[in-house]
């Protein structure tokens, strides 16, 4: 006898149990020496400041339930793990825990602030990766990395380089988007929109020597500070006369020319453009074009600096309205109207960008960009959902140069000197000691630190132990699947691709499989001011992180949001108890040292069991190939509650409990296989509850992680047995919907006349007539052919036959046909209120159309209910 399970399971304990048992065994690790096909997976590494949300548990389920699945297919899995060292974040971090001991980084200084980093990171930097560890992640951890470790330190630093040589990189004025709070440049992706109310401000900029005024509409009036032009667009009629001329700058009293411009929208506002060449980016191109002055007004704390005359020192919001004023008073200001349009913010702290003339490290990525078009166009790397692929495309066509210097501390410091006394700047590997201009020393290294996506993008190549020509780079890169959330296909998937290319000359993946987000039950984005977000440390804490793991992948369905609720993890906490129920009632139905051999005879069940589990496999392999995780998913769910718990193990069980030893063995052998093979499937999305099932069915010798993915062939393909089935579980089923109907007693065994005019199929049913007997709790059932309906009899189509229960002997005529008239009194009754609803023109027009159709579908199932009641009632007359 196996060992028997506990009653119910209880996943506390037994989790972090398993987890230790894998880690023990060494079965995450990677092989660069194995004869078997590579098969390797990079994590998209959370940051080092990071807790797990659920972006993280869906991308992390479904890279594990690939990396599962294909070590059980025979594949070499390495699945790189590793996180990144989120510059702007991470300080913030340790920012906020000096300003606690009133102290800042600037009072600490460079060098013990990045010391008080490292030190931080030691102390917090792997709760992330504790919290992966809690949601099963087979990643292999002795290869963990860190984006600031000392051999991608080396790779960062040896591309920025070889760019640099290439005359890929260059440092250069142009404007940056500027977060003011936390004091460095973004990229353009880094930038969130909002959408704003705000105001268009009309501002009246004099004619130079005559009388009359252009007027101007902007939203940043703190910005006409640095204004240098007004442009028009040459087609504009309205301006013909003023070309050439010039306008007073209000408030600066500065002399500045009117000039023309394709540029200039002619319908918004007045079609007169005022140009800020250091605080707008458009303005700044039209400023090239046009050989303008740049005067930056705003300084990098976001407060209006010595070229802003009376305003110095103002924030630059308090500006706007000081100006506003000074321009009402001298009559220049001429109105304002109400203006909603998109705001950009900070991606880290929400605070809105300034948009400055600054001196920038640059990408010119336009050559880059090209190759890694043509790969996707190609079929060298797939984009799956293949919608993602246009967007790809849009934003790589139209990219502009990457900025990639940061004004912070911590990251990968550019390696560029600059000499003090000729200005001639070194990008070296080693620091230098003397200027190779002019050979003075007096040199410095630059302050900035690279973007975090600059080392991001190298993570396929630089972790497997580039630039050094490693086993890993020669057995895993390419790699072969990237999954990732759409939200960083830009950020990091992109610079991926153009990185790899240039350095590896191939794509970092073959696929790009990219998942929607998680969203609450309503289907909003989660957030902590709605007071929607769902923990999942808690989640598994309330249902165990099988439970959690598979409503992940079961609602993972591609190009499709994920609307999650814990009502539906719950249900899928049943599903794990179902298994475990199932398993316990095997393992106590097995007999000692049984093999799994397939005997030559076999009941229908056994047939059944074995065909069906031949074809769930295959469609299992065939999703999870697809990246179709929802549907792998529910074929398991639907195979394994409704086929195998359901049907299979309730006929086994007149086997097992018979007197046939030889047919007993025989199912015993079929139903550990059958179970066996269902915790292989089931074993990439619920890993903790299916490794310890396997141990008692197995024993622990073997890890399931070690067995081998089941193949159709082990099973067997009898179409006969199915076609057969189908017809035994209809009549069972007919039954049961006429015991249901007619109200009679779970207990009540009952006689029944099966109508059935196919030969063939009455044979078929004579052989299984046991089954009926025991699932439909049948006392006798007479096969006809061609019989009209008995009298008192609840009848139901089973297929191309009929069933009629015999009533008299276990339902009270008289009561169920009062029980029967008063469901059909209150049903009609709320047939009527429904139909009185359907009929008033008031609610057709004003309700929401999935309001009426909604009150129109309970219409019809109320008809339909009032049409069963009835016959239900004539049979009982």
């Amino acid at each position: 006898m196996k060992e028997i399970l506990p009653k119910g399971y209880d996943p506390k304990g037994i989790e972090e149990r398993i987890y230790a048992y894998w880690e023990q065994k060494g079965l995450f690790r990677a092989d660069v020496h194995s004869s078997k096909p590579p098969f390797c997976i990079v994590i998209p590494p959370p940051n080092v400041t990071g807790n797990l949300h659920m972006g993280h548990a869906l991308n992390n389920t479904l890279q594990d339930i690939l990396c599962r699945y294909k070590r059980m297919k025979g594949f070499n899995v390495l699945w790189q793990p590793g996180t990144d060292h989120a510059g702007i974040a991470t300080q913030n971090v340790v920012e906020r825990e000096l300003a606690k001991k009133g102290l800042s980084r600037e009072e600490v200084g460079r060098e013990r602030f990045i010391q008080m980093v490292w030190e931080w990171k030691q102390r917090y930097g792997d709760i992330i990766t504790k919290q992966l560890r809690r949601l099963g992640s087979s990643c292999d951890w002795s290869r963990e990395r860190f984006t600031m470790d000392k051999g991608l330190s080396r790779a960062v630093k040896e591309v920025f380089i070889r760019l640099y040589e290439e005359d890929l990189i260059y440092r250069g004025d142009y404007i940056i988007n500027w977060c003011p709070r936390c004091m460095t440049a973004l990229a353009d992706l880094e930038v969130e929109y909002e959408e704003r109310d705000s105001f268009l401000y009309y501002v009246r900029y004099p004619i130079e020597g005559e009388e009359g005024y252009i007027t101007v509409a902007t939203t940043r009036p703190e910005t006409m500070l640095g204004d240098t032009a007004i442009a028009v667009n040459p087609r504009d009629e309205r301006y013909k006369m003023h070309i050439n001329k010039r306008v007073i700058l209000p408030i600066m009293n500065r002399s500045i020319p009117l000039i023309e411009d394709s540029y200039v929208d002619t319908e918004f506002g007045t079609g007169a453009l005022k140009i800020t060449p250091a605080h707008d980016p458009y303005d700044f191109e039209i400023a090239q074009r046009h050989r303008l002055e740049a005067i930056k007004v705003i300084d990098e704390k976001g407060r209006m600096n010595e070229l802003a005359g009376p305003y110095r020192g103002m924030d630059r919001f308090e500006c706007r309205e000081a100006i506003l004023q000074d321009l009402e008073k001298e009559g220049l200001f001429e109105k304002k109207e109400p203006y909603r349009h998109s705001v950009g913010h900070c991606y880290r702290c929400k605070t809105v960008i300034e948009p400055l003339l600054s001196k920038q490290w640059f990408i010119k990525i336009k050559p880059l960009a090209q190759k890694a078009i043509e790969a996707v166009k190609d079929g060298r790397t797939r984009i799956i959902p293949s919608q993602w692929e246009k967007v790809y495309y849009d934003w790589m066509e139209n990219i502009r140069d990457w900025c990639i210097s940061r004004q912070i501390w911590w990251g990968h410091r550019i390696p560029a000197w600059f000499c003090r006394d000729c200005g001639e700047v070194m990008v070296l590997r080693e620091e230098p000691q003397r200027c190779k201009g002019c050979d003075s020393g007096n040199i410095e290294q630059e302050t900035d630190v690279l973007d975090t996506w600059f080392s991001s993008a190298l993570w396929p190549f630089s972790t497997l132990g580039w630039p050094d020509e490693t086993e890993e780079l020669k057995v895993f890169y390419p790699t072969s699947v990237l999954v990732t959330g759409f939200d960083i296909l830009f950020f990091w998937v992109a610079r991926m691709m153009m990185m790899g290319l240039h350095f590896m000359k191939d794509v970092p993946f073959r696929d790009v499989y990219i998942h929607a987000l998680v969203r609450d039950a309503e289907g909003r984005k989660m957030s902590k001011s709605k007071g929607n977000v769902i923990n999942p440390i808690l989640v598994m804490d309330r249902y165990g992180t099988d439970a959690f793991r598979f409503t992940l992948a079961s609602l993972a369905a591609q190009g499709r949001d994920i609307k999650l609720s814990e009502e539906r993890i719950s249900g899928y906490r049943n599903f794990v108890n179902k298994l475990w129920n199932s398993a316990r009632f095997t393992l106590m139905n097995l007999s000692e040292d049984l093999d799994e051999d397939i005997p030559q005879q076999l009941t229908l069940a056994d047939r059944w069991i074995l065909t069906r589990l031949s074809d769930v496999t295959l469609r299992v392999s065939d999703a999870l190939k697809d990246y179709l995780f929802n549907e792998a998913a529910n074929i398991c769910y639907q195979f394994v509650w409704h086929e195998f718990c359901d049907w299979y193990i309730e006929m086994v069980k007149y086997a097992l409990y018979g007197k046939d030893l030889k047919v007993k063995i025989d199912s015993q052998k079929v139903l550990k296989k059958a179970l066996s093979a269902i915790l292989r499937i089931l074993h990439p999305f619920m890993p903790f509850v299916t490794e310890e099932i396997w141990q008692r069915l197995q024993g622990d010798t073997v890890s399931i992680m070690e067995t081998e993915w089941p193949k159709p062939d082990e099973f067997m393909h009898d179409s006969d047995a199915i076609s057969e089935m189908e017809t035994v579980k209809e009549i069972i089923i007919a039954i049961r919907n006429v015991r249901g109907e007619m109200n009679i007693a779970p207990s009540a065994e009952v006689n029944v006349i099966a109508d059935v005019p196919d030969l063939e199929e009455q044979r078929i049913i004579e052989k299984n007539i046991h089954y009926i007997k025991l699932l439909a709790r049948v006392r006798k059932i007479s096969i006809e052919r061609n019989i009209i309906k008995p009298q008192h009899s609840g009848s139901a189509v089973a297929g191309r036959n009929q069933v009629h229960v015999l009533l008299e002997d276990v339902v009270n005529l008289e009561e169920e046909r009062e029980r029967i008239q008063k469901e059909i009194k209150k049903a009609e009754k709320e047939l009527g209120k429904l139909k009185r609803k359907l009929q008033n023109q008031q609610f057709l027009t004003k309700a929401p159309e999935e309001i009426v159709k909604k009150v129109r579908a309970e219409a019809d199932d109320m008809e339909e209910k009032i049409k069963k009641l009835n016959t239900n009632l004539e049979a009982l007359a």
